[in-house]
């Protein structure tokens, strides 16, 4: 599900200011990695079920620099606004109340 796409949606192990040298020895990355894999592979499938298309909008797996997983929601601004208007359609439309 979050295999090979458009360079910039790409999906592998990405850690948040890697290229900073921010890896810390004995920090398991792959194990969070692999976490948000997961959710980011049900939330691709609840996209796709929702017609939206994985070249337009996409979660992509990462890890923040202490090893927790993270799940990114990367896409085009248009897919992006009629993302926000299904969670809002959904949410009864309050603006973000929890």
């Amino acid at each position: 599900m979050t295999g090979a796409g458009e360079d910039w949606l790409s999906d592998g192990l990405d850690v948040e200011g890697a290229d900073c040298g921010s890896w810390v020895p004995g920090v398991d990355y792959l194990a969070g990695w692999r976490d948000a894999r997961e959710a980011a592979d049900r939330l691709n499938r609840a996209l796709l079920g929702s017609g939206f298309e994985m070249s337009d909008v996409r979660a992509v797996a990462s890890t923040n620099g202490d090893g927790r997983g993270v799940v990114r929601v990367a896409g085009r601004p248009d897919a992006a606004e009629r993302l926000a208007g299904l969670l809002e359609t959904l949410g009864g439309g309050d603006g973000g109340a929890a």
